[in-house]
């Protein structure tokens, strides 16, 4: 087992691979009363056609891996996983994102017998026909569900508009229609070529014994029997650098209207993987709240002016495929807002980020980190997604203290590009 010693914020990382490919990675944290533990697979809603090395490539419908990951909670013996984890003093949960499929839990007490219990359902698929056709009607629900969501639709919206071919812009839960052509033999063989060891990552944070559980995961593992598995081939559609769409709008019953907006990377600016991929994070996370976040002149000017509400926001999200910005929220006036960004936002690029702003808020995101640093669930689910682009979640202090005025300046100009920029409306009905 390998001890992985960062000093600068006091953590000792503890990691084995595994023989049959599952990375594990264990980290301590001595008088925390709670302890979590996520089990991760690099699979997500965009990973629809694939290919195991030396078989034939896979093309299935839109939504499996979202699909996969609620069957995954129902179980042989007719036993509800989510009632075995209470009973046990655990509270579970999973999630589906474009890229990721996680499975969690916290508790303070029986931490071996929930570690166990969350090993082995994951690697315990159970699909039949019957239970495949009754959870088609129940996902459905939830995509219509989800039709409704003003947040939602405006949210997706965006990347809608953006992507003219990346299955990024393909709802992660699929449509009625796609969903409804699932079967049990494509869950299985999702399944069997995402769900073995070696794509997947076990973590571990809490108050624990790092040997004591790394026996536990490696006694657990040495009794299951897994074929060797070759590289996994992710086919994507070439996307090019103009967005889908200027502006997607669309009316639903809200009070106010939704506005968002943003920037879709550029081709040249993709692909990138472990300390490269994380500056270019970190920097445009910087830029953009230099220009847009709660402390600049122009949130503050859109804010008296009645634009914008403390709600106002923006995010930054960047994988090897896709990575775009995403920048609003609620406002009375959306085409005054679009006006006033239009104007200003060019003004802002071309004189740049003083040095007081960018130290201000390289600072705020070092202290930011650190806080971080004590809650587990934060630390877990960073962890592993830093990980699958070759990222140590611990680099990040460093990094941000190596960025220079110019690094973020020089992504900033990058970024900013009308030519990439989309907008998204939620209208009121009336």
């Amino acid at each position: 087992m390998q001890k992985i010693e960062h000093k600068q914020v006091q953590e000792t990382l503890f990691h084995e691979k595994l023989p049959n490919g599952l990375e594990v990675y264990i980290l301590p944290k001595e008088g925390f009363a709670k302890t979590y533990a996520t089990f991760t697979t690099k699979y997500g809603s965009i990973d629809n056609t694939f290919q195991v090395r030396g078989k034939e490539k896979v093309s299935v419908p839109d939504g499996i891996a979202h699909f996969l990951e609620h069957k995954m909670f129902e179980q042989e013996s007719g036993e509800d996983v989510f009632q075995q984890f209470s009973r046990q003093g655990a509270s579970a949960n999973a999630f589906t994102s474009f890229t990721k499929t996680a499975y969690l839990f916290s508790c303070t007490e029986n931490i071996a017998q929930n570690l166990t219990t969350l090993i082995d359902f994951v690697q315990s698929p159970y699909f039949t026909d019957e239970n495949v056709e009754k959870e088609k009607g129940i996902i459905g629900q939830e995509i219509r569900m989800y039709e409704d969501n003003p947040d939602w639709r405006v949210y997706f919206g965006l990347i809608e508009a953006m992507y003219q071919n990346h299955p990024v812009k393909i709802d992660i839960a699929g449509t009625v229609e796609s969903i409804s052509k699932i079967s049990k033999e494509m869950l299985y063989t999702c399944y069997h070529t995402f769900y073995h060891p070696s794509n997947m990552l076990l973590f571990v944070v809490g108050s624990i014994d790092p040997n004591q559980i790394m026996e536990l995961i490696k006694s657990n593992q040495a009794a299951k029997s897994f074929e060797p598995q070759a590289e996994i081939l992710r086919y994507f559609k070439e996307e090019p650098d103009e967005v889908a769409e200027k502006r997607k709008e669309i009316k639903l019953s809200v009070g106010i209207s939704k506005c968002m907006f943003g920037f879709k990377e550029s081709q040249q600016a993709l692909g990138k993987t472990g300390i490269e991929m994380l500056k270019q994070d970190l920097a445009t996370k910087i830029a953009l709240e230099a220009l847009l976040g709660s402390g600049s002149e122009l949130y503050q000017a859109l804010y008296d002016e009645g634009l914008i509400d403390e709600q106002f926001g923006f995010d930054y999200s960047l994988e090897q495929g896709y990575g775009h910005s995403l920048i609003g929220g609620d406002t009375p006036h959306p085409d005054k807002l679009l006006a006033r960004i239009q104007s200003e936002l060019p003004k802002l690029v071309q004189k740049g980020i003083v040095i007081e702003d960018f130290e201000r808020i390289r600072k705020k995101r070092v202290g930011s980190a650190l806080r971080s640093l004590n809650f587990p669930e934060w630390i877990a689910n960073q962890f592993t997604g830093y990980r699958f682009n070759d990222i140590d979640l611990f680099q990040v202090i460093p990094i941000l203290e190596q960025l220079t005025l110019e690094d973020v300046n020089s992504r900033m100009r990058e970024h900013i590009h009308w030519d990439r920029f989309a907008i998204s409306l939620v209208q009121p009905i009336n």
